[in-house]
């Protein structure tokens, strides 16, 4: 619509002359209060060009009168925290785990570095509060693979699961299909009796020529009775704890293929003081023996 002029209403405030749908726009002067406060802010923000750095250039920025840099100050903050830390952290260097774990002081300090470190490099697997999924540990109930002890637990992150390292955790279970050590048959036997030993089996004479195989096969490893051993890694059939799952056909696909997952070696990726405030993190989960 094309702008007409509104006459003016001596009565009322004067318009400009434009007009939309009816609706006049009328010139009215600006509040003096929002003008200066609008001055105000021009001149401020003048006076910050000029104080502050503020003008971005080629290859740096305008430093300002006051030659105040976030950077700098940041890296002021850092430098004090580490000092404050510096005590405590050359202390758990020096310190054996168990008397970490018994020093109040310490204690504390090296939890909150703990749960740090696992939030940024184990989390993403073990979950953020490292109750596992499958396949990745639950690191807050008792089931521990190489043990749950400090030491233990402590040596498991410094150097890995089947990670290459040559201090590493290593267990090979057989593929006990793929390699043709057993048959199929054989193989729904042994997973029967590993059924039976949680109560769990349907069909009893094929528990009883799986525990025969499994006395055979596996019982080195897991013992005869199925509690596992954690010199080798060897998990305990008996406690309904599953890395991978314990239904039939996942115990099946276990046994015929074997489980082989890698845990990487945090030595050399973090300084040793961080490893131990992992060790006693992980401890305090609630696992820990």
């Amino acid at each position: 619509m094309a702008r007409q002029p509104v006459p003016s209403d001596s009565a009322e405030a004067p318009t400009t002359g434009h007009v939309w749908d009816g609706i006049r726009e009328f010139d009215k002067p600006l509040p003096r209060w929002w003008l200066w406060v609008l001055y105000a802010t021009v001149v401020w923000a003048i006076g910050y060009w000029i104080a502050m750095p503020a003008w971005p250039l080629v290859r740096d920025y305008s430093r300002g009168v006051l030659g105040y840099s976030q950077r700098l100050t940041l890296a002021e903050e850092m430098k004090q925290a580490r000092q404050a830390q510096a005590k405590f952290l050359s202390q758990i260097a020096a310190a054996p785990l168990e008397r970490i774990r018994t020093d109040p002081a310490l204690l504390e300090f090296a939890l909150a570095g703990g749960r740090s470190a696992f939030a940024v490099n184990c989390s993403q697997c073990h979950g953020a509060g490292a109750a596992g999924s499958q396949g990745y540990p639950n690191l807050n109930d008792d089931a521990w693979l190489w043990g749950g002890s400090l030491d233990a637990i402590h040596r498991t992150i410094r150097f890995g699961i089947r990670s290459g390292h040559t201090d590493a955790r290593e267990s090979i279970m057989p593929a006990f299909l793929r390699d043709r050590l057993l048959n199929p048959a054989q193989i729904d036997d042994i997973a029967e009796h590993v059924l039976a030993l949680t109560q769990r089996a349907t069909d009893k004479a094929a528990a009883a020529r799986g525990a025969k195989l499994f006395a055979e096969q596996c019982a080195s490893c897991h013992r005869p009775d199925g509690k596992g051993n954690p010199e080798f890694g060897a998990p305990d059939l008996t406690d309904s704890i599953w890395l991978y799952g314990g239904d039939r056909q996942t115990i099946v696909q276990t046994t015929s293929y074997s489980r082989r997952g890698v845990m990487p070696a945090w030595e050399g990726r973090l300084d040793p003081v961080t490893i131990k405030q992992l060790a006693i993190y992980v401890h305090s989960l609630g696992g820990g023996r």
